[in-house]
């Protein structure tokens, strides 16, 4: 650090306002158990605070003593972009570090400590990020229950299927209890924001929801434990250990999505069963687009798509196959 930043930064800091980023990160993010972290970062789900503590340490590492009143110029959005293509061969990451770094300087913003979010309105590198043409065929989830069942894990599937016929993100299937099971519905608070808020999620009880959810309630499980979904200890799941576990038994399993114009062969994602459960809702043949788009709280738009490249797509060849046969 220069003599300049030093002083700066002593000064400042003396003062009680952060001097350097490193100084804004630990009021956003303390470690330190005397000095409570900001509402903000405690507002963010448990795995959102581990996975942006990592991009926020290797902020630190690169810009932690630079001065603060230098990211109100906006002139370092040019630096902020030198730094995304720095990363460019790991593009999700790059994207996922200005993502954390506006997200830092927004706090710092409504704060009064900087006077500009420079990392705003970066465009992304990364390009394959829609992933929402990509779903889980049934062919692979009698795969992956097959691999399942060879490990010896039902309680995987389980999760599989609830993920399937109900679109939940994973840190909502391991904790959705059976409070959240009305007569209807299931209906449980998301844990993760979107477009800043914490919506609910309102699942229709379909017939084939109904039948799953007569075998959860089949599993061994530990007194009070009320999660759907237990592991082989009758113990909730955590979030990693669910995810480690499902990650295994589809590599085993060898499921992929196998891009249709480029070739390229990519893993299917437990997040992709959000796909699946868009056909499971557009199969009932009673709900709109605009209605499955707010039950899964996406853009009719993306219903629509999926709609065409795998249900209408999938109906079209069932009725030449039918012709054919004549």
């Amino acid at each position: 650090m220069s003599k300049i930043t030093e002083a700066i930064a002593g000064r400042e800091t003396r003062s009680g306002a952060p001097a350097i980023l490193r100084e804004l990160i630990l009021a956003w993010r303390s470690r330190d158990p005397k000095r409570p972290a900001s509402p903000e970062w405690l507002a963010l789900a448990e795995n959102t605070r581990r996975t942006w503590g990592s991009e926020l340490d290797r902020i630190d590492n690169k810009w932690g003593t630079t001065p603060l009143a230098i990211w109100s110029d906006m002139r370092m959005k040019a630096k902020v972009v030198a730094w995304r293509d720095s990363r460019a061969s790991t593009p999700r990451a790059a994207d996922l570090g200005v993502s954390v770094l506006s997200a830092l300087l927004k706090f710092g913003l409504i704060r009064g400590l900087v006077s500009a979010n420079v990392a705003a309105n970066v465009p992304r590198i990364y390009r394959n990020g829609q992933r929402a043409e990509i779903i889980w065929t049934e062919s692979d989830l009698e795969l992956f229950e097959l691999e399942a069942t060879k490990l010896g894990w039902p309680q995987v599937v389980d999760g599989l299927r609830l993920a399937a016929l109900t679109g939940l993100r994973r840190e909502d299937l391991v904790t959705i209890t059976w409070d959240h099971v009305g007569e209807r519905v299931l209906m449980k608070r998301a844990l993760k924001t979107s477009a800043g808020r914490r919506r609910h999620a309102t699942i229709p009880r379909t017939p084939q929801l109904d039948k799953l959810l007569c075998v959860l309630r089949k599993r061994p499980r530990k007194p009070s434990v009320n999660t759907l979904l237990v592991n082989s200890h009758g113990l909730p799941w955590t979030g990693n250990g669910f995810g480690s576990s499902f990650n295994r038994v589809r590599d085993e399993a060898g499921i992929i999505h196998v891009d249709s114009d480029t070739g390229s062969r990519t893993k299917k994602h437990l997040h992709d069963l959000r796909g699946t459960f868009c056909t499971h809702l557009i199969s009932t043949g009673t709900l709109s687009d605009n209605e499955i788009a707010s039950i899964m709280g996406w853009a009719p738009e993306r219903v629509s798509t999926i709609r065409r490249v795998y249900v209408e797509h999938s109906q079209i060849v069932s009725a030449l196959a039918e012709r054919m046969r004549d």
